[in-house]
């Protein structure tokens, strides 16, 4: 149970603390700045693209500064190269650092006096240690297992015996197996006090199975919404008005790496759609079970059918 102000508005629709994509959507001031200190976590959470960027980035500007270092010792501190302190000098320095940089050496462009080898020396050290960091970094990112997990796009209120059903699934996209899963699904909603104290309450929500030998195929998550579920009797409207929240955390085994792997998503007032059912995913072709990742998301009125939701794989 977390406290929230008493200012804060009543209607929380649209608010979550977990982005469809897994991602949590919080934002923590007055924990002071880590620095270099938290800069292997930071670096190994950035997407590929922008960790690509980082790595130009560091790459050139080191370069730059050295190539600076040995355009002010001036056009006798490297030989081969133009005499006249202008930009084809630069432009020379600069390629002399590259080539230092990366031990690649031509032989063309060498250093002569102090500055220029001490300069060269320190490069040296530079360029192994930048090196062997992003070697560590490309190996620990490559290395990370991942879980590659689809869900539902929606959330449904669904019927089974007339008992409303709370359903969603998902399903492993990759060709390999996710050993000993479990899922867990928490319902987060504002909640107002006698004393006029707002809260964000949060419960743990009972799942006709929450646990699977083998993620292999498609998995839909039940959830019976009954006189002992938190959602009794909810309406739509009273969730949009709570801000309520559905987290979903799944945790595995990746038989692959042998490591645990994980995946979340969360679905919000919006994200729930009443009186649907999800369509079938799954076939029987030349004695093997087809799994129709494609039709994940796809849902149908209630009436639509006599089939149910087909339940935990």
């Amino acid at each position: 149970m977390t406290r929230t102000a008493k200012t804060a508005p009543a209607n929380r629709a649209g608010w979550r603390l977990l982005g469809k994509d897994g991602r949590f959507n919080v934002a923590s001031i007055g924990r002071g700045s880590h620095g270099l200190s938290d800069m292997y976590h930071r670096t190994l959470g950035l997407s590929w693209p922008v960790f690509f960027i980082y790595v130009f980035g560091v790459y050139f500007l080191t370069n730059l500064i050295f190539a600076a270092g040995y355009f002010l010792a001036g056009p006798e501190a490297l030989q081969g190269t133009s005499p006249a302190k202008d930009v084809v000098h630069f432009g020379e320095c600069l390629a002399f650092s590259i080539q230092t940089l990366s031990t690649i050496g031509y032989g063309r462009i060498h250093p002569q006096g102090f500055w220029a080898n001490a300069l060269v020396g320190l490069e040296a050290l530079t360029g192994l240690l930048l090196f062997g960091l992003l070697t560590g970094l490309l190996f620990a990112r490559f290395s990370r297992p991942t879980a590659k997990v689809v869900f539902s796009r929606q959330a449904l209120i669904g019927r089974e015996n007339g008992c409303p059903l709370l359903v969603f699934r998902m399903a492993n996209q990759r060709l390999n197996q996710i050993v000993e899963a479990n899922v867990s699904v928490t319902f987060v909603r504002t909640e107002m006090t006698a004393e006029g104290e707002q809260y964000r309450r949060i419960y743990d929500l009972k799942l006709e199975r929450n646990h699977s030998p083998i993620f292999v195929m498609t998995w839909t998550v039940t959830h019976r919404m009954d006189e002992t579920s938190p959602l009794y009797g909810l309406s739509r409207e009273a969730m949009q008005a709570a801000g309520a929240e559905l987290i979903v955390a799944l945790t595995g085994l990746d038989d692959t790496f042998n490591q645990t792997i994980h995946a979340r998503t969360s679905y919000n007032a919006d994200d729930v759609i009443w009186e649907h059912r999800f369509a079938d995913m799954l076939s029987f072709e030349a004695g093997k079970v087809v799994v129709d990742i494609g039709r994940i998301h796809d849902v149908l009125p209630l009436g639509a059918g006599p089939d149910l939701p087909k339940k935990n794989g």
